[in-house]
């Protein structure tokens, strides 16, 4: 009985013993048992390399959804964290963008990544283990020449990753005006201006095409300069190896010379591998920045630590000396009132003048440069945003709804009846039309509430301000939108609505905050007159009498 090889760690060691256990299956059970024992060898071998490529492949997309997952979650949850003064300087189709393109993007090169961080690399290792075996002189020498091609690669692939960004940056441009377009197409068709859009989006669109060419010329050079360049190292070792032969170094024989060629060769498509999934990962990771540039946006109002939370409101809102700007141009210069509990304040004055700039710094939307607002004698800044917001009902000009039902858009974050909803209809003078549409309280508002008129989309977010029921209103225009008709049914129910709350009213319609405890005349960021509509209209050649006097006419 022939004895098994010694235990050692090379590759004949592996070689001499299946050779061996292979002829001790041949003596024990013949020519037919050894040809079953090769094809179930064979048929197993297949079978768990298929199980183990399905488990490996499962492994990676559970992997690489999840993170994707994970990504779009933290990049949505950022979005939706950050200020308001950030959207003012973002395309909201370039952040679309980032959510849909440049998510899907990483999503394919995590893909990528997976396989190069654990397949290839591993069949480096084992095939530099094999040549080091053979030869360490030639390795080494090996391992000099390779970097110097790869730098080249590198130098390639940081071009494209250059490129790719801004190509994704193109793409959030034609995005935006897809999304831009769609949603002003009543204007657009108004004015005929559909000659001019779609050339507008040519122009993206071609800008955006001549930048793919442009990194489909730098990706595709990387293939073929990498099977060059592994040719010419080839070449390079070949010639430095056969010298080592031909000096008859006692290192390198013939025989094992051509086995490390042999074995060279493969380390090339692990390598070509590895070149080309970098060039392709070089997509994600521009994808990648742009995602986690929104991600690591630093906020620029956030609670402090010291924060308390606002339980209720029980004395007044009072603004102290506060100064205000956006960019450079100073929106508030001064401004200094107070808003009792119960009072009903009315701010008016030309567009621009800082009306709607006054009713975003309560709920503390931005953050003052300089001087101080206070409720109940209590800085916003020492008050926890979620509980300050808590305390306020806003009815913004532009009636905003969701792609969502009647009843949704009304509850909207408020775990509430339906019993509940429809009451707030009705003090809004909404409830009556919400019958006379399909599914009623379940129909579809549609995009931005397309389905609705101007005066039905306001008089719902009316009730959704209803239906909170907080202790502080905010009112910017809020029946701009509304004919004169449902206007006055709509002030009817916030006249009752606001009986002993405190609110603020922003109106271009003087005519309807008359009753106001306060009138605060704006112009220029300033505070130029105030006081009761009768006092103020008892004033010679006062502001606000000029302009009650300009609507009256």
């Amino acid at each position: 009985m022939q004895q098994p090889p010694a235990f050692s760690w090379s590759l004949d060691y592996v070689t001499n013993s299946f050779y061996h256990f292979f002829s001790e299956v041949v003596r024990d059970y013949g020519k037919m048992g050894a040809l079953q024992f090769v094809c179930l060898t064979i048929v197993t071998s297949v079978l768990l390399a298929n199980v183990f490529s399905y488990l490996s492949m499962r492994i990676n997309e559970k992997l690489k959804i999840r993170t994707i997952k994970s990504v779009r979650k933290q990049l949505f949850e950022r979005i939706t964290a950050l200020p308001l003064g950030y959207f003012s300087n973002q395309r909201k189709g370039d952040l679309t963008s980032r959510v849909a393109t440049d998510a899907t993007e990483l999503e394919y090169s995590i893909s990528i990544s997976l396989s190069l961080l654990f397949r290839e690399p591993i069949s480096l290792i084992c095939f530099f283990i094999a040549l080091f075996s053979i030869s360490v002189k030639l390795t080494l020498f090996t391992l000099i020449i390779v970097p110097i091609s790869g730098s080249l690669i590198a130098y390639l692939t940081k071009k494209m990753r250059e490129k790719t960004k801004l190509g994704q940056e193109y793409i959030g441009s034609l995005i935006s005006i897809v999304d831009e377009t769609i949603g002003a197409m009543r204007i657009i068709t108004g004015f005929n201006a559909q000659g001019y859009i779609r050339q507008k989006f040519e122009n993206e669109n071609e800008r955006y095409a001549r930048q793919l060419n442009s990194i489909a010329r730098t990706r595709e050079l990387v293939a073929p300069f990498s099977e060059f360049s592994g040719v010419l190292v080839v070449s390079i070792i070949l010639l430095y190896g056969g010298s080592l032969v031909f000096s008859q170094d006692a290192s390198l024989s013939a025989s094992q010379f051509v086995a490390y060629i042999i074995l060279f060769s493969q380390v090339l498509r692990p390598a070509k591998a590895i070149s080309k999934g970098i060039s392709d990962i070089q997509k994600g990771l521009s994808a990648a920045d742009r995602i986690f540039e929104v991600i690591d946006t630093p906020s620029e109002i956030n609670d402090t630590p010291q924060a308390k939370k606002m339980l209720g409101f029980e004395k007044r809102i009072e603004f102290r000396d506060v100064w205000f700007k956006y960019q450079e141009q100073w929106i508030l210069k001064g401004v200094s009132f107070t808003i009792e509990k119960g009072e009903k304040v009315a701010l008016v004055g030309e567009t621009g003048s800082g009306k709607s700039t006054i009713s975003d710094l309560i709920p503390r939307f931005y953050d003052i440069q300089k001087g101080e607002i206070l409720i109940d004698d209590v800085p916003l800044q020492a008050i926890e945003m979620h509980s300050l917001r808590a305390q306020m009902g806003i009815v913004t000009q532009e009636a905003i709804l969701f792609n969502d039902t009647i009843a949704n858009n009304i509850a909207f974050a408020e775990e509430v009846s339906q019993e509940e909803i429809q009451e707030a209809a009705k003090i809004a003078n909404a409830h009556d039309f919400i019958l006379k549409t399909e599914k009623q309280y379940q129909s579809n508002v549609g995009d931005r509430g397309m389905k609705l008129s101007g005066g039905q989309r306001q008089r719902m977010t009316i009730a959704r301000a209803v239906l909170k029921n907080p202790p502080i209103l905010i009112l910017d225009e809020a029946t701009s939108a509304l004919d004169v008709e449902s206007e006055k049914l709509v002030q009817d129910a916030l006249y009752k609505l606001m009986k002993n709350r405190t609110s603020l009213v922003i109106a271009h319609r003087l005519s309807t905050i008359q009753d106001a405890d306060k009138i605060l005349v704006l112009k220029n960021g300033e505070i130029i007159e105030q006081g009761t509509h009768e006092t103020l209209l008892a004033q010679e050649n006062g502001y606000y009498k000029r302009m009650t006097a300009v609507q009256i006419s």
